[in-house]
């Protein structure tokens, strides 16, 4: 399998011989790794269900976790779902590989579609699949919205969308989820949406897809999925908690399939993901800091916050250019947009995460507005 250089490593590679000022204490707006402590009341729970690591853990996840997710997509969408639709998985980067691999397996010349740029997963996951990629390209012009091409989508067997969006920030609103569900349906292809940033709206909450797909009059969510985690919700990447729900016919075959992959969550990672999942409070303390952060760029780059997400798509003239300038002047890194894209998308941006305290985002931010206003 041929697969492409990640961007950290196509960063690193970049910025190998550049000698970073030292007027300037290192700092990166490169991953999206909240730099937040997980929340005590996690903690404790992943502490008293230590004991629990003498026992093999269910592939289908403990009933305390599945309660949790549960309790969590009730809360937060009003959604009912059964026990048949909805898996926990081990994070979402692990199920965005192999249940592509899953569903287009037996197909002949599978078609799978996702926006461009993009989180490197999907790509990864066409290129183990076998899978012919059609982009669905995202700029400044269509407002960083997957267009809708019937005569492309008709080829396809699976699409993945992203909102709130990876790199870009955009965000799918009701009206542009329905119409997906609705072409899902027309072409029958199956549909998943990556929801992992749907909790940190900026103002009001966001639909999931799976409302979406309720409101079109799809209520078993045919063809219809979507994955989330707890990683950004609750600044605990380390947990590994996700889930894909939807479509209970797609999920039952995926199940039996997972019994064979062998990445089960660890007894006490599932009981302390479980609390996790099952409250809110401490969401919306992260979901302030990061509202916060974005008034700060407003202030200091005069950018409009997004509706969703932690991230600043910023617009600069050249991104390879800037990148490594800002590191050399400034000992800060961030990820040019080209690593993010293909095809020439995502050139003339760079990424900027915003996942640290309001200090030490108002010192990067500065160092950025510096090197802006040198040019």
């Amino acid at each position: 399998m041929n697969f492409e250089t990640y961007p950290f490593e196509k960063l690193n590679n970049l910025l190998a011989d550049i000698i970073p000022s030292t007027a300037y204490e290192p700092l990166s707006l490169t991953i999206g790794e909240p730099q937040f402590s997980t929340p005590s009341f996690i903690l404790d729970e992943l502490n008293s269900s230590a004991s629990l690591l003498n026992k093999y853990p269910k592939t289908t996840g403990e009933a305390v976790l599945r309660e949790g997710m549960l309790t969590y997509l009730k809360n937060r969408f009003d959604l009912e779902l059964k026990n048949e639709q909805i898996i926990p998985t081990f994070g979402t980067r692990e199920v965005l590989f192999n249940f592509p691999q899953f569903l287009l397996h037996d197909m002949k010349n599978p078609v799978m579609a996702f926006p461009n740029p993009f989180y490197q997963i999907y790509e990864g996951a066409a290129t183990a699949s076998r899978a012919e990629t059609i982009y669905l390209n995202l700029s400044s012009e269509n407002s960083f919205q997957p267009q809708i091409d019937e005569m492309v989508l008709q080829r396809c067997d699976f699409v993945i969308i992203n909102t709130p969006n990876n790199p870009t920030s955009s965000v799918m609103l009701m009206d542009g989820l329905k119409r997906w569900v609705e072409l899902a349906l027309k072409y029958d292809f199956v549909l998943l949406n990556d929801e992992c940033y749907i909790d940190l709206y900026l103002d009001a909450p966001l639909p999931s897809l799976l409302n979406a797909s309720i409101e079109v009059g799809n209520s078993e969510f045919k063809n219809i999925l979507v994955i989330n985690s707890i990683s950004k919700r609750s600044s605990a990447p380390g947990l590994r908690s996700g889930f894909i729900a939807g479509d209970a016919k797609i999920l039952k075959e995926y199940m039996t399939y997972r019994t064979y992959v062998g990445c089960a969550s660890p007894l006490p990672l599932q009981y302390a993901s479980a609390v996790a999942w099952s409250d809110q409070k401490h969401v919306d303390e992260f979901r302030a800091k990061y509202i916060r952060n974005f008034e700060i760029a407003k202030e200091i780059l005069g950018i409009e916050p997004p509706l969703a997400t932690f991230y600043i798509w910023l617009e600069v003239e050249d991104e390879i250019e800037f990148t490594v300038e800002l590191y050399r002047e400034y000992n800060l890194k961030v990820i040019p947009g080209s690593f993010l894209g293909r095809e020439g998308q995502g050139s003339g941006f760079v990424r900027l995460a915003l996942v640290y305290e309001e200090e030490r985002t108002r010192e990067a931010l500065e160092r950025i507005l510096n090197l802006k206003l040198r040019k």
